[in-house]
């Protein structure tokens, strides 16, 4: 089976512009730890109809991951197409358990395709999105305590932001992650939205999720320490660009169902630049780690 796990070839995402100035080995693990996130997240996405056999053979690819996680701890584990994320595993002694809780997040999408409330759905951001938030920092080297708060409410506000961006292609997934409470606190039916109606009450609706997004924006960098922004440069990035996507669709109106609304490639390079002129430290870094190569 690992003879046809292509995707730890490598991972193409947006997330590549906040780790591309990384040194070689917290980039390498970067690389490769978004390239099994990716290849766990298409275990459970790749088939649009989810019938029970369907169901089943997914459940078995990801107990097989399971396995294989455990497998890796224990040391009884070695194939090529797999080693570059065995050796970032080893080399920045990530805790199993967060692996495991990635693909019990990935799971649950399998089975629930509604939220009643935003706490079961905060916790399923959790499992999706701030656990891999805790596995970066690992490989990006953090020196506080306080620096997993800010993993966690970035996880929080990047997968908010997500979801926002897809309310149109998750629903025709026959999936809505916009909590039902809030659903019913806007006057905003499941039937319009999987009809994609856009009207005020969407509008109101969606603001509502925005300002949910921004609180957590706001937690996260309230949580990072001063002396962290050199080893953390990489997730301010991927904050930044999360960020700008957010105030794009504010700015459209929240009308996700006319358009995809992506943040470009020149305008992540842009945030990037701007990113890497504020900090002095990281460009001191950079100098450093060139004049090794």
């Amino acid at each position: 089976m690992f003879e046809n796990v292509k995707a730890f070839e490598g991972s193409q995402s947006s997330f590549t512009f906040s780790f591309a100035l990384l040194p070689p080995d917290e980039r390498h693990g970067m690389h490769s730890l978004y390239a099994f996130c990716s290849y766990i997240d298409d275990i459970v996405d790749e088939i649009p109809e989810n019938t029970d056999e369907i169901i089943a053979e997914k459940q078995g690819r990801l107990k097989f991951w399971e396995e294989t996680i455990d497998k890796i701890y224990r040391n009884k584990v070695d194939s090529k197409f797999i080693n570059p994320f065995v050796k970032t595993i080893k080399r920045f002694n990530i805790p199993k358990q967060y692996f495991m809780t990635l693909i019990t997040g990935c799971r649950r999408d399998l089975f629930q395709t509604r939220y009643v409330t935003f706490d079961d759905l905060k916790d399923y951001c959790y499992g999706v999105a701030s656990i891999v938030g805790l596995i970066s920092i690992e490989i990006f080297g953090h020196k506080y305590e306080e620096t997993k708060n800010y993993a966690v409410n970035l996880g929080y506000a990047l997968q908010i932001t997500n979801i926002m961006r897809d309310v149109k292609a998750d629903a025709e997934r026959g999936y809505i992650y916009l909590p039902r409470e809030d659903m019913k606190r806007f006057d905003y039916t499941e039937e319009e939205l999987l009809n994609g109606i856009y009207n005020e009450n969407f509008a109101e609706l969606m603001r509502f999720q925005a300002n949910r997004a921004r609180e957590y924006y706001h937690l996260a960098r309230k949580s990072l320490h001063p002396d962290e922004k050199l080893t953390i440069f990489s997730a301010e990035i991927m904050d930044a660009i999360y960020f700008r996507l957010l105030e794009k669709i504010e700015l459209n109106d929240f009308d996700v169902f006319k358009e995809r609304i992506r943040v470009s490639q020149l305008h992540k390079l842009m945030i990037v630049a701007k990113q890497l002129l504020s900090n002095k430290l990281f460009i001191r870094r950079l100098v450093k780690n060139s004049e090794k190569y």
